[in-house]
């Protein structure tokens, strides 16, 4: 049970490192010009899509509060 905590943990930790590198790359590209729209939007996605990934494993790491 223990190991199986640290690996979502871990991945946790890897899953927000990787959100804020992508927020740093968007806000780079956003100020570039031409602007590349469509990796702009594709990035915005992966970075929301990771975004749920990452709420879903805290629910799975975090304490129920309301137990």
């Amino acid at each position: 049970m223990d190991e199986e905590l640290h690996s979502l943990t871990r991945r946790l930790i890897e899953l927000r490192m990787e959100h804020a590198d992508l927020d740093a790359l968007i806000d780079r590209m956003a100020e570039q010009a031409p602007l590349d729209e469509l990796a702009l939007q594709r990035l915005k996605k992966r970075r929301l899509t990771l975004r749920d990934m990452i709420a879903r494993l805290e629910a799975s790491v975090e304490p129920d509060d309301l137990a």
